[in-house]
């Protein structure tokens, strides 16, 4: 936990939060992905690999599953963490580069840690436009955001140009059991 409130501190442009997120808010960000039925499974900001642990431990042993995360004392936490799974030094846009390293064209679901209210609008546009890109047709891309930040002008603007890029967008309940505590996004393509 102090080297996720150090990371805040030293890179807050890329670390959203103070402490990791819960096992509770994982389990239910997993579930609402399905990546128990998933065939390949891409994560956004794998953080100290709190989600990361939890989709391994979830999906089937034939499953894909590689994480993103551009903050290498992040990339070396999940990889400690998560030794059998694959964690790559990028960001979300390179998952295109990624999926085809593993000869696959797209993924069945997407779930992402990322800050999205502490990108510019152009940042959002282009991860989402990659998102929705590299998503199998009715897949689904899984994102939380934490009580009261959606009342900022970035998180409303997240919130309205998601239906542009997805079909079909869900709020969840609110997971109390996170510090903050959170709502999920389940956006299906």
């Amino acid at each position: 936990m102090l080297n996720f409130a150090r990371e805040f501190i030293l890179s807050p442009r890329s670390t959203g939060a103070i402490v990791p997120s819960s096992r509770g808010l994982a389990e239910t960000i997993t579930r609402a992905a399905g990546v128990q039925r998933a065939d390949t499974v891409v994560e956004f900001g794998s953080g100290t690999g709190v989600f990361t642990e939890q989709i391994s431990k979830t999906i089937s042993p034939n499953t894909l599953f590689f994480a993103l995360e551009i903050n290498p004392v992040f990339v070396c936490k999940t990889r400690e963490r998560c030794p059998g799974v694959t964690v790559y030094q990028a960001g979300a846009c390179a998952t295109g580069d990624y999926l085809r390293e593993h000869n696959r064209d797209s993924c069945d679901c997407i779930i992402s840690g990322l800050p999205w209210t502490l990108f510019s609008d152009q940042e959002q546009d282009r991860i989402l436009e990659v998102t929705a890109s590299v998503l199998r047709e009715g897949g689904r891309f899984v994102t939380f955001s934490y009580l009261g930040v959606g009342l900022k002008r970035n998180g409303r603007r997240f919130r309205r140009v998601l239906p542009m890029h997805f079909r079909q967008v869900e709020t969840s309940r609110m997971v109390w059991r996170n510090l903050p505590p959170a709502y999920l996004y389940v956006c299906s393509k």
